[in-house]
Formats: structure tokens, sequence, C-alpha cells
């Protein structure tokens, strides 16, 4: 049974930083993407980041040159550390691993505000 357990959220400020750690057990992660997703009340979904087998990252537009994604597959993990955080970074964080079917952790609350 494939499972994904989240943590390292928090409340902090703007400004501040987060590092999220997403560790997957049941498979072995070198194989897949992975990824983190976010959802913001009264929005849907939205990929943040994702990491391919390979280490390729993308990311959207508005976390580019704050949040960097990475992996450790020999530790089954994939992490997300946030830097420079503002008020609509807050969300629930979701860590995803991309296999047949997608499995998804259970979420983690983010929230910056002052």
């Amino acid at each position: 049974q494939v499972q994904l357990v989240e943590s390292g959220g928090g409340l902090v400020h703007p400004g501040g930083s987060l590092r999220l750690s997403c560790v997957v057990s049941g498979i072995i992660v070198r194989s897949y993407v992975m990824g983190w997703y976010r959802q913001a009340p009264g929005s849907q979904r939205e990929l943040v980041a994702d990491i391919t087998s390979g280490g390729k990252t993308d990311y959207v537009e508005s976390v580019k040159g704050r949040f960097t994604i990475s992996r450790d597959n020999a530790k089954n993990t994939v992490y997300l550390q946030m830097n420079s955080l503002k008020v609509e970074d807050t969300a629930v964080y979701y860590c995803m691993i991309d296999v047949i079917p997608r499995y998804w952790g259970p979420g983690i609350q983010v929230t910056v505000s002052s």
C-alpha cells in the first residue's frame, strides 16, 4: 500500500522560510515524477513544482526563484524549500507521486501571516 506523509508546515511571517518533506512508503520512488501541489480556500488545486526521476525540475511562475524542489531517493523523500514566503502562498500543500493511479498525501497547512 502506497502512503505519502507530509511534514514541516505551519505558521510563518511574510519573508520567512519553511521546508516541507514528504516521505513515501510502499513503493520505490526513484523511477517516478514527484511533485507538490497546493490548494487555497476557494481555489483549485495547482501544481507548485515537480521533479523527474532524472532531477529535472519545473515550477509555477509565481514561486520561481523562491521555492526549490528536491528529492532523496535513498530516503524515498521529496522536499520543498520555500523562501521569501508571501501571504498568497497560504494553502494546503500536497505531495504527489506520479504512478498509475496517482497517489497523494493528506496535505499540510502552510499559513503566511503577519
